[in-house]
């Protein structure tokens, strides 16, 4: 099988797997206990830390391990929201976040909150210029995600920080989990408070992940009882996938730009390859966007039909986010961004990953424009 869903997750490099077995046979101590075991599973918890905020640009101070994006992203907005809701009670987002942003919001509307869901062009991207109009005297947050994970537009998070930076008592939340490994990332200076990261979209374990939180920022926890990480997230650290997600960090590191390169060339392969393909649609734009991820659209066939189509020629894509793909409705993002119902329905996304070859894509390819041409057929004849 040619696994072509990394957006959805990733298989865990090798030396991740052994990392892990590793701190779960030789680091059982708690990090909390005071004995030599604790103190050698703190050592490592230290380690990870640093690994991560050296990574991220920032000090390890402001890393909080958490169980992945889902919670990081909870745990921003709503603590956020909850700490600082006497300043105010709006929160400024976009019409296609992840449902880990998306649905928060809509939670905290129940609890009184208001929230603005900003529109988006064509290409899936937000702009500044409506971040700025919806701006009001009791906003208290704006998230905006790095990178949309189904068309893989890159968001002008940087513009937004930059501009906020005037407003010290207006948050800015990112959610950078497709954004990670594939997209340069720095928060100096980026005028980003919280940011979210996990692991396993970047051949890390599934399970854990980062929260930023910027340096003296103060959050209403979710999570009470020990008081680990800093008293923002407690609960006694899950080491092992916190020493695999360390180790897949110092891949990333290791393998630098290359790999972004790798993966560009190959979204640009699939790119030619499809436009060929007479009943395909490209919904990701050509340019300003993630390196690995494609969105497309068949118009008639059914999304679930084509991808059973291509996995019994071997090959594993998706449809919309891995999150919701069970819903049938079309996908929130695509039709914010103006794409029709009926393409909708019928979208695709395809995402790269390391494994992934030239070869791959050629006979990806191959398989789509038999799977593609056959289901048309079969539509001619049923009409």
């Amino acid at each position: 099988m040619i696994y072509l869903d990394n957006s959805a997750t990733t298989r865990p490099h090798p030396q991740v797997v052994e990392t892990m077995k590793r701190a779960m046979e030789s680091y059982y101590g708690n990090p909390s206990s005071l004995h030599q075991m604790g103190v050698e599973a703190e050592t490592v918890l230290k380690q990870a830390r640093e690994v991560a905020a050296s990574y991220l640009g920032c000090k390890p101070g402001e890393v909080i391990f958490t169980s992945g994006g889902t919670e990081s992203n909870n745990t921003a907005i709503k603590g956020v929201a909850f700490q600082y809701q006497n300043r105010g009670k709006h929160i400024i987002t976009t019409q296609v976040e992840h449902p880990a942003v998306y649905d928060v919001c809509k939670q905290l509307e129940g609890l009184g909150f208001t929230t603005t869901y900003l529109p988006v062009d064509r290409d899936g991207r937000v702009s500044l210029e409506d971040v700025k109009k919806a701006m009001r005297p009791d906003t208290i947050l704006v998230s905006v995600m790095y990178v949309n994970n189904e068309l893989g537009t890159i968001q002008p998070v940087a513009e937004i920080g930059q501009w906020l930076k005037q407003f010290p008592k207006v948050l800015f939340h990112v959610d950078a989990v497709q954004a990670v490994g594939k997209i340069p990332l720095r928060l100096k200076d980026s005028g980003i408070d919280l940011l979210s990261v996990s692991a396993h979209k970047f051949y890390g374990p599934r399970g854990v992940g980062i929260l930023y939180k910027r340096e003296g920022l103060i959050i209403h926890p979710l999570l009470m009882g020990g008081g680990q990480e800093g008293g923002v997230r407690s609960g006694t650290e899950n080491l092992p996938a916190i020493a695999g997600m360390a180790k897949a960090i110092r891949i990333l590191s290791e393998l630098g730009t290359g790999e972004t390169a790798r993966l560009e060339k190959l979204l640009q392969q699939l790119r030619q390859g499809i436009s060929a393909i007479e009943g395909c649609r490209i919904n990701t734009p050509a340019s300003g966007t993630a390196p690995h991820i494609m969105n497309i659209s068949v118009p008639g066939v059914k999304a679930e039909v084509l991808l059973h189509a291509l996995e019994e020629r071997g090959f594993l894509v998706s449809t919309k986010s891995a999150c919701s793909s069970k819903a049938n409705e079309p996908s929130r993002v695509l039709v914010s961004a103006g794409i029709d119902r009926d393409c909708a329905l019928s979208s695709l996304r395809i995402s790269l990953g390391r494994e992934n070859t030239e070869e791959d894509i050629k006979s990806f390819l191959s398989a789509l424009g038999e799977c593609v041409s056959s289901l048309r057929t079969q539509m001619k004849v049923k009409a």
